[in-house]
């Protein structure tokens, strides 16, 4: 065992003693301007919390809200692994309700922590992390009710949650607050994909493949006349997270940099991590000889979204343990080797497949060795469980709030 340890890095490269010291300034922060909260779901949730047993450890509700997605994902594999289908209409309710349970248990956990005093620092790195695996689990099960299949379309759905996600954690680091939007992913945006899913059950999958100008008859023909209304909206959903997300996370964390007298422009090269992830993505899906036409885009997008959560992981950890910004991390290695390859056009079909597996190994690996080994110090620090409710301190956790201003 001692031998197979060896080849990890140690508790103390993850997370120093120091770092976990600075737990004991954490204070959860959040803003949540959107109407759909404020008026509608927030009563839902808080009717919700109610359902669960108080010995119910939150991460243990946020682990169980995650499953339903991963359940959808097998779905996917077993009864339509071509992403495209058409699948039985059952099939696309399942994908529905497992968004909505997910999105459910996902705010729920949080007041389940207030509920029963067992508020920590260690529940805003577990949920954020699942949230940010969920980024890819919930893209694949999204495209599949979309009919995307094997195709960029699908691609384009996990570069928008994985892009918006991470400029939103890059924020947080900056500012000390997740802000949400009037219209924002977790809110608008879901509860549109589960109302998609829901449609693709009662219509068939169809109807988001009919021309661009018969399903947006009045703006339809400022697209090309090849587009198909998918196509439309994946454009048009790029846009609004471009111009509607990604630079008011800009604007946010410059507006706090400025109010603590620190540079703007030296946070800029923080984003190049991202953009390495998307470009080494792109590259090997561009040059591959065998992902997207023998259908091993699940794979790649697993093991891809995979290395994102480690990505994310590590800035939620920084922010919480005010560690310097993470810019890197090994599992980025695999990604850009293989961008190298296929780009210099090194693979076979089989030889491809195969660093594919490997990676996909790898990276899986590494993540866990790194989230369990992460959590154990937490939990010894904080003299908590992960799973289970042990008698502690509270540590305060409000509520979000709609009219708090942002604090830097």
């Amino acid at each position: 065992m001692e031998s197979i340890r060896s080849y990890f890095p140690s508790g103390d490269e993850y997370v120093t003693e120091d770092a976990l010291k600075n737990l004991r300034n954490y204070k959860y922060r959040a803003v949540d301007k959107s109407f759909l909260t404020k008026y509608l779901y927030r009563h839902y949730w808080e009717w919700a919390v109610t359902l669960f047993p108080r010995w119910m450890a939150p991460n243990l509700i946020t682990l169980t809200g995650l499953s339903f997605e991963v359940i959808d994902v097998a779905l996917v594999l077993l009864i339509m692994p071509d992403l495209e289908g058409p699948g039985p209409a059952w099939l696309y309710f399942a994908f529905g309700i497992g968004m909505w349970l997910y999105s459910t248990f996902d705010n729920v956990d949080g007041k389940q922590a207030r509920r029963t005093g067992s508020s920590s620092p260690l529940g805003e790195l577990f949920d954020h992390g699942c949230d940010a695996l969920n980024c890819t689990i919930a893209g694949i099960v999204e495209a599949s009710a979309f009919g995307c299949g094997i195709s960029w379309q699908t691609v384009t759905i996990i570069f928008m949650t994985t892009a918006s996600f991470f400029f939103s954690t890059w924020e947080e680091y900056h500012t000390g607050v997740l802000y949400l939007g009037y219209v924002n992913g977790p809110t608008e945006i879901l509860t549109f994909a589960v109302l998609a899913c829901f449609a693709s059950g009662i219509w068939g999958p169809q109807i988001w493949h009919v021309p661009a100008t018969q399903g947006l008859p009045l703006i339809g023909r400022l697209f090309p006349a090849t587009w198909e209304l998918m196509d439309a909206l994946l454009a048009l959903t790029v846009v609004a997270m471009v111009f509607g997300h990604c630079l008011i996370c800009c604007w946010n964390v410059y507006a706090a940099c400025k109010e603590q007298k620190r540079s703007f422009w030296a946070t800029l090269p923080q984003l190049v991590q991202y953009f390495a992830f998307a470009v080494s993505c792109y590259v090997w899906l561009r040059n591959s000889t065998t992902i997207l036409v023998d259908n091993h885009l699940v794979l790649f997008l697993i093991t891809a979204g995979t290395a994102f959560g480690r990505i994310v992981s590590k800035i939620i950890l920084a922010h919480l343990t005010e560690m310097p910004f993470p810019s890197y991390t090994v599992q980025m290695v695999p990604l850009a080797l293989g961008a190298v390859f296929s780009w210099l056009g090194l693979f076979t079909p089989r030889t491809e497949l195969a660093f594919l597996a490997i990676s996909s190994v790898f990276v899986v690996v590494a993540y866990l060795h790194w989230a369990l080994v992460v959590i154990e110090r937490f939990c010894e620090f904080l003299g908590i469980n992960c799973l289970s409710i042990r008698p502690q301190p509270d540590i305060e956790r409000p509520e979000p709030t709609h009219e708090e201003p942002r604090v830097y």
